[in-house]
């Protein structure tokens, strides 16, 4: 086997220490552009950018910070995997097929579920702040 055909095709594959990790940094950056574009993402990160600092403000020590503001997060995390599947099975074109389906359906319920858990972690957190 020649040296060439051990390469991977990838690039990154080959690059180490800082120069790894400012490509991947780039690569993130471009992900976080693209999923922009994404209706969904954009609705979910407009109202991070509102309920991370209410986190702050609600939070009665930081283990409740943490729980508010990392159920923020996780919405984000599981709308750009969503999103990745989505690209993923568009790539293979615009016929339905029921695997795509089922493939695109898996994710949005990933959503739904990350959705009703930070809806109940920050609807607790506001009962407890309010109502005790």
């Amino acid at each position: 086997m020649t040296p060439d055909a051990r390469s991977p095709a990838n690039p990154q594959k080959n690059r180490r220490g800082l120069d790894r990790l400012w490509h991947a940094t780039g690569y993130s950056l471009q992900g976080l552009r693209a999923a922009w574009g994404e209706t969904a993402f954009r609705q979910e990160a407009v109202a991070a950018l509102v309920l991370l600092p209410a986190s702050l403000w609600l939070g009665q020590g930081w283990v409740e910070v943490a729980l508010l503001a990392g159920s923020v997060l996780i919405v984000l995390i599981v709308e750009l995997l969503n999103s990745g599947i989505e690209t993923a099975i568009d790539r293979f074109g615009g016929e339905w097929h029921p695997l795509s389906k089922r493939a695109k359906d898996l994710g949005s319920a990933a959503v739904l579920l990350a959705l009703l858990l930070a809806g109940a972690i920050w609807a607790a957190a506001l009962a407890h702040r309010f109502f005790t």
